[in-house]
């Protein structure tokens, strides 16, 4: 998709590809078939820009055909650069960031009051962090012991203008959220099995979870990885047979790659 006359959100996308596979192979309660079924669980991207990493795990997991992914860009197609509500599998448009958390709370009441069991995920980045609309969001849902509401943060420590801590410092962030009344699990977010374990744990019985994913912004690919230039990345031919060839090696030598 980045390889397209238009380009997209290559970094932040990256950073959150193994979120998606432990979420939609083996976490999220949503059936392919029936993407609107009342009792589905709520997966909110909240960091919009991370759409074209959304696009591709649901193309992967049935959504849609994954050859659909060719028209993103291009006039007319479903595929823009945030998500797009028109999409199976995409709950809500978003990209305006810091509305992802308090949409969260708005679904996980609304299941409350339906009796049902349904659970919300809400992923954001962590420089979204800094609207103040995910903190009065983060002390609501702890007021509200919502323990059916779990929030992501890609901690993948940059943003579109640089490293976060030398823009506005998060840390201590674990603590930042446990002030708030949430339970805080903090993993390496390119580890599947950490990745599963920190989703499917028992809620603490009113409170919510926040899972701290510790990512690198271009994962997979050397010349982007952990740089602040990942963050729109539009691959000419030869930068696109790189990263192509890169990923190949990573996963013929077992560590990781993706396809």
């Amino acid at each position: 998709m980045c390889a397209t006359k238009n380009g997209g959100h290559l970094g932040g996308s990256m950073s959150l590809v193994e979120i998606m596979v432990c979420l939609y192979s083996r976490v999220l309660r949503i059936d392919p078939d029936d993407p609107d079924a009342p009792d589905r669980d709520v997966m909110i991207l909240s960091k919009g820009h991370g759409a074209i990493g959304l696009y591709a795990a649901l193309g992967e997991y049935g959504f849609f055909p994954p050859d659909r992914l060719s028209d993103y860009g291009a006039h007319g197609s479903q595929f823009m650069a945030h998500p797009n509500s028109a999409l199976p599998g995409v709950e809500m448009p978003s990209g305006a960031l810091g509305h992802g958390l308090p949409l969260g709370i708005g679904f996980s009441l609304a299941a409350r009051l339906d009796g049902t069991d349904r659970r919300c995920v809400v992923i954001m980045g962590d420089g979204e962090l800094q609207e103040g609309s995910v903190w009065e969001a983060a002390m609501a849902a702890g007021t509200q012991n919502l323990e059916r509401l779990t929030a992501v943060v890609d901690r993948n420590r940059l943003q579109i203008t640089g490293r976060t801590e030398s823009i506005v410092e998060l840390e201590p962030l674990a603590d930042r959220w446990r002030s708030f009344g949430w339970t805080v699990r903090e993993v390496d977010g390119h580890d599947l099995a950490a990745l599963l374990e920190a989703f499917t744990a028992p809620p603490e019985p009113g409170r919510p979870t926040v899972i701290i994913a510790r990512t690198r912004k271009g994962r997979g690919l050397p010349y982007v990885e952990d740089k602040v230039k990942s963050h729109f990345v539009k691959l000419n031919e030869r930068m696109h047979r790189r990263a192509k060839a890169a990923l190949r090696d990573a996963d013929a030598d077992g560590k990781g790659g993706r396809s």
